[in-house]
């Protein structure tokens, strides 16, 4: 509650900048309430710490994504930004998860101390959870390690450091830089510092929110788009590469399997989708399809959800790539959602080994990932990952189902929330939203994107009656 609410302090400083007296008060008074909330509960427990277990971690960094959601929605309905609570909670979840999904029709009418809390909760979730689970709970007693990989993104956290503790601190640093770095060239793009700030929350932290209806179309700027879809696809990569190759060499990139087909996945298919365009005669100017296919599949397979064309008007072949990089996701330890790209290739080299073994049923072929034998107990946890992710898509769209929509939005919209990638198709699609939903499905699709920002495990070990029992 402290941290949630100290971090609403830059939002407090925008209102009073620009003379949002209402919106100011109500973030002044959200934050002393909080503050003085989160002091009173940290000083009645911090004389009764005990030693936590492993799967303590677990409900703690659960909570604390609920709570720290709910805190988010306070200022939307204090200050009548966003009436419903449940409307609220959606935005929140969306902002904190870094979804970038949204309900508002009318953004450009919301005040500017509210749309900056709205995508600063990009940053924050970005890997800001991180600095309560590493720097804040051992204190309590808890392993920062066990926390971490509780809410890490991605298969595992790796320890560029032999502290957990320096590794967050080398992972913030190069958050930070990678911040500064983006809003200095977008201000250099033309770009004031509040959008450019807005816009650079939402890269590097792979949300999505932009303060403008018509997301980065609104610049209408070659130079601006070139640079988001660098820092989309530099905060895509794996962070822990970027400690590896100062320490040793740019060579760290190059013998990484799942840095090279990221990066091959993004060319590949922003080159199909240029081909594409270019065929379909949707484009006069090669220089502008170029642009649009590179900066969309960028941000579709970052699941950060800007949007510089309605991809929904390109043709079919074009649309099935993007719903295709809709599945995979960025790379593992990285601020993106979705699969990861590191599942997709321990897939692939299962399926291959598959087959293999039907051709060569006496010879034992292992999956190797960077040249090291990967234990038979995670792939077999990957496996179980992606049947327990395709399990939920068919089970959201399920229940959205009953809205009687188009098929198309029953599943992309789970897709994109669980993936936490933003725009989706047909009514969720890249030049709509998710307001004309029900407040059911709503609750559902916000319980998605924190859960895909957990990578749902985390939460479904709540559920288990085991866990709950006091022999364990």
């Amino acid at each position: 509650m402290m941290v949630i609410s100290i971090a609403m302090l830059p939002s407090f400083c925008v209102s009073v900048i620009y003379h949002e007296a209402s919106v100011a008060r109500a973030f002044l008074s959200i934050i002393l309430i909080s503050c003085f909330i989160g002091y009173l509960l940290y000083k009645i427990c911090q004389y009764n710490a005990q030693q936590l277990r492993v799967r303590d971690g677990f409900l703690i960094v659960t909570l604390c994504w609920l709570l720290s959601t709910i805190m988010g929605a306070v200022p939307f309905v204090v200050t009548g930004s966003i009436p419903s609570f449940t409307d609220a909670f959606f935005e929140s979840a969306s902002g904190f998860s870094t979804t970038g999904g949204s309900i508002l029709t009318d953004i450009e009418a919301l005040p500017r101390g509210i749309l900056f809390w709205r995508s600063f909760t990009h940053w924050i979730g970005g890997m800001g959870i991180l600095i309560f689970a590493i720097a804040l709970m051992p204190s309590l007693g808890i392993s920062g390690q066990n926390l971490a990989v509780s809410e890490a993104p991605g298969p595992s956290l790796d320890k560029v450091t032999p502290k957990i503790t320096d590794t967050a601190r080398i992972l913030y640093i190069t958050y930070f830089l990678f911040t500064i770095m983006e809003t200095l060239l977008l201000m250099l793009g033309g770009m004031n510092l509040y959008d450019a700030l807005i816009h650079t929350f939402g890269t590097v932290g792979t949300g999505g929110f932009s303060s403008y209806g018509d997301s980065i179309a609104h610049f209408n700027s070659a130079y601006i788009s070139i640079v988001i879809t660098i820092f989309m696809i530099l905060c895509g990569t794996n962070f822990n590469l970027y400690f590896f190759s100062l320490k040793h060499s740019v060579k760290t990139f190059i013998e990484d399997t799942e840095f090279k087909f990221y990066i091959f996945t993004v060319i590949a298919s922003a080159f199909s989708i240029f081909i594409i365009l270019m065929h379909s005669g949707l484009y006069s100017s090669a220089g502008d399809a170029a642009i649009d296919s590179s900066f969309q599949v960028a941000s579709i397979l970052t699941t950060t959800g800007y949007a510089t064309a309605d991809y929904e008007q390109w043709p079919a072949i074009a649309q099935m790539i993007i719903l295709l990089l809709m599945f995979m996701g960025g790379s593992s330890s990285s601020t993106a959602g979705g699969v990861k790209i590191v599942r997709i290739v321990i897939l692939l080299k299962l399926i291959r080994r598959g087959i293999s073994t039907r051709l060569h049923p006496n010879v034992i072929e292992t999956i190797k990932l960077n040249g090291k034998q990967m234990p038979v107990d995670t792939v077999s946890a990957i496996a179980n990952h992606l049947f327990l992710y395709i399990a939920m898509i068919f089970f959201g769209a399920f229940i959205i189902s009953f809205e009687n929509t188009d098929l198309m939005t029953c599943f992309t919209s789970v897709i994109t929330c669980l993936g936490n990638i933003g725009p989706g198709f047909g009514t969720v699609g890249p030049s709509e939203n998710f307001s004309a939903l029900s407040d059911l499905s709503k609750w559902l699709l916000s319980l998605y994107m924190i859960a895909g920002r957990l990578e749902f495990y985390t939460m479904f070990v709540l559920l288990m009656p085991k866990f709950w029992s006091s022999n364990r």
